[in-house]
């Protein structure tokens, strides 16, 4: 009579395991229950004309830099600027202690005074042979002195106002009031230095100059002309406004195998400072039927490059892929990948080998905008 109490739980166990193999093979047929396909982004390959460009890091450096310095030996009376500030050239940056200068040029020009005085009262005597033509002379040089004395004196005094030697961004006072200054020495009293235009120094490479010349003269790659230089700030923002390349050395650095190179950017608000890091993005040539992709779509591994495809089947397909240089921000694909191929952009966190996605194009295309009604 306990038989029909251990049926029991026996045929419900059954049940439930016959309603789970019922749940699992509705999911394996794509029933009501089954996951809809990742959608992804896909970017279907389209060979095309490209700018080859060079990303290189370099340094910012002031197109002018000016040492103001004293001129003459003195004590700074008042700083007439304020530190970082810009200036013109020729303001008035320093005044020292004149009162040493005015009374030199005074005593100055007495003593020019006295000079032409006796050149003036010889001349007579002169002619009247009552003075030598010797002690008449030596009146003449005399006061020719004089006059070098009185302009020096005056260089002097007007030395002892330190004007600003170009225009441009001052910075910080190296002397304070009370200090005494050109003692000795021309003292280094601030620095000048001219912001807009500013300098990117880089150096590239020799061998790469070497390759990408026989690139072009073997037709493989066309010369880049007229495009602009792009800066790549510290946070990697890009710069607004394009320079130009204005220099290139004449000769290979003989210790880093490189050549020292210049380009040259607008820098109206001042915002770009001297000494700071940069990377100098430029054109080298041009690439026809060229294959373009984002630098997310490519994942580095130690083993190489590789991308995520979609098939025909809408299924995961890895394939490798040799990069050749970049084409602003993307990579150029030299090899692994031809026209109509489709590389997945975004989603590659869902994208599994062998999965089914739903691809969506990318770029997506323009919304039209519906046409506006005619006026009556």
């Amino acid at each position: 009579m306990k038989l029909p109490k251990l049926i029991a739980p026996a045929a419900l166990t059954l049940m439930l395991v016959a309603c789970g193999q019922g749940q699992e093979g509705a999911q394996g047929a794509g029933g009501p229950g089954a996951m809809p396909p990742a959608e992804v982004d896909v970017l279907t390959v389209a060979p095309g004309s490209a700018v080859l460009t060079r990303e290189l890091p370099g340094r910012l450096q002031a197109v002018r830099t000016a040492q103001v310095r004293a001129r003459v030996e003195g004590v700074v009376e008042k700083r007439l600027f304020a530190e970082g500030s810009d200036v013109k050239a020729g303001t008035s940056l320093f005044r020292l202690d004149a009162r040493t200068y005015q009374a030199a040029a005074a005593a100055a020009e007495a003593d020019l005074a006295v000079a032409r005085q006796t050149v003036e009262r010889f001349r007579p005597l002169l002619e009247m042979k009552a003075v030598s033509q010797q002690e008449f002379d030596l009146a003449e040089a005399k006061q020719k002195q004089a006059e070098a004395a009185l302009a020096k004196a005056r260089l002097d005094l007007e030395n002892s106002t330190v004007p600003a030697p170009i225009s441009g961004r001052i910075g910080r006072a190296l002397v304070t009031e009370g200090a005494l200054v050109g003692r000795g020495d021309a003292t280094l009293l601030a620095t000048i230095e001219q912001l807009d235009p500013i300098y990117a120094n880089f150096t590239q490479s020799n061998a790469d100059l070497l390759r990408l010349q026989q690139a072009i003269k073997g037709g493989r790659l066309k010369k880049a002309a007229g495009a602009k230089v792009e800066l790549l700030l510290e946070d990697g923002s890009v710069y607004g406004v394009p320079g130009r390349l204005t220099f290139s050395d004449l000769a290979v650095d003989p210790n880093t195998g490189s050549i020292q190179m210049r380009a040259e950017f607008p820098n109206p608000k001042r915002e770009l400072l001297p000494g700071t890091f940069v990377r100098v993005r430029f054109p080298e040539a041009v690439i026809d039927g060229a294959i373009t992709l984002p630098q997310r779509a490519v994942t580095m591994s130690p083993q190489g490059e590789s991308v995520m495809t979609v098939d025909a089947e809408s299924k995961v397909v890895p394939r490798p892929v040799k990069l050749g240089g970049m084409a602003g921000g993307d990579w150029i694909v030299q090899d692994g990948l031809k026209a109509g191929d489709k590389v997945i952009v975004n989603g590659l966190q869902k994208a599994r080998p062998g999965s089914v996605v739903k691809p969506v194009p990318w770029p997506p295309a323009e919304t039209s905008m519906p046409a506006p009604a005619p006026k009556s």
